[in-house]
C-alpha cells in the first residue's frame, strides 16, 4: 500500500518514513509541496500524510487543487498549529484527519489505518475471509483460529487483495504498493509472494487471471 509523506522537517520526516515503512506501507518522501503536487498528479497512493507548513508551496494549497481537481485521496494532516481555526481551516480544504505535533507513532499509526479502512467502505478493523483474518493493527494473520507466519511483504500482498476481493490486481499494481522509491523491484517479486501465500494459506485462495493479474474471490 503506497502513502506519500509530504514533511520538510528531516528528523520527523525520516522517523515517519521509517516507522511507515517498518509497518509495511510503501513510503515515498518528499519535502516540499511543489515535488508533493507532482507526485500526487503522476502516481496514485492510498493516503497523503501532509505538513501544513511546506516550502514552495503550502499544504493548504496542495489540499485545495487536490480536491479541485476530484483527487479523493484520503489526507492526513500533519501540523504544530493548534488553534480550532487552523484544524476548521484544514478540514474545509479538504483534509480528512489531523495530528498536532509532536504526536505518538503509535497514534498516527491508528489514524493511518482508520483512514484507509474509511477510504475502502469498511468498518470492522479486521480483515475477514472464510477461516481467514488478517489485523492491519496487530499484523497478524490467523487461519482457522491459528497465527501464520508470513513475511511483511507477504502480508502486504494479501492485505491488498482482501481489500479488494473480487477485483483483479495486476502485478504492477500489487508492485506499488510493495515499493517505494529507489528499491529494487524483481522482475518475479509478486509471483513469489503469491506463491508463498498459497503454500502458507491454501493454493486455491488467490487465483491467477492469466495475463492480467490476481485475485481473491469474494465468498
Amino acid at each position: 500500500m503506497r502513502v506519500l509523506l509530504a514533511e520538510d522537517d528531516q528528523l520527523l520526516g525520516d522517523g515517519v518514513c521509517v516507522s511507515l515503512t517498518e509497518a509495511g506501507y510503501a513510503t515515498n518522501w518528499v519535502t516540499d509541496g511543489a515535488t508533493a503536487e507532482a507526485a500526487l498528479k503522476t502516481e496514485k497512493y492510498a493516503l497523503l500524510i501532509l505538513d501544513l507548513g511546506l516550502p514552495r508551496r503550502t499544504g493548504l494549497e496542495i489540499l485545495r487543487d487536490m480536491r479541485a481537481r476530484k483527487d479523493d485521496t484520503p489526507v492526513l494532516v500533519l501540523t504544530a498549529r493548534d488553534t480550532v481555526h487552523d484544524r476548521v481551516t484544514g478540514l474545509d480544504h479538504g483534509a480528512d484527519d489531523y495530528l498536532i505535533k509532536p504526536f505518538d507513532m503509535d497514534e498516527m499509526h491508528a489514524r493511518v489505518r482508520a483512514l484507509l479502512r474509511r477510504s475502502t467502505g469498511r468498518s470492522n478493523p479486521v480483515l475477514e475471509h472464510q477461516t481467514l483474518k488478517l489485523d492491519p493493527a496487530a499484523h497478524v494473520v490467523t487461519r482457522e483460529g491459528n497465527t501464520v507466519d508470513i513475511s511483511p511483504r507477504e502480508f502486504a500482498v494479501l492485505r491488498m487483495l482482501l481489500e479488494n476481493r473480487g477485483k483483479v490486481l495486476s502485478r504492477a499494481r500489487l508492485e506499488e504498493g510493495l515499493y517505494s522509491w529507489g528499491d529494487e523491484v524483481e522482475s518475479n517479486a509478486v509471483e513469489v509472494y503469491v506463491h508463498h501465500l498459497r503454500r502458507k494459506l491454501g493454493p486455491t485462495l488467490i487465483r491467477t487471471i492469466r495475463g492480467v493479474g490476481y485475485t481473491i474471490d469474494k465468498g
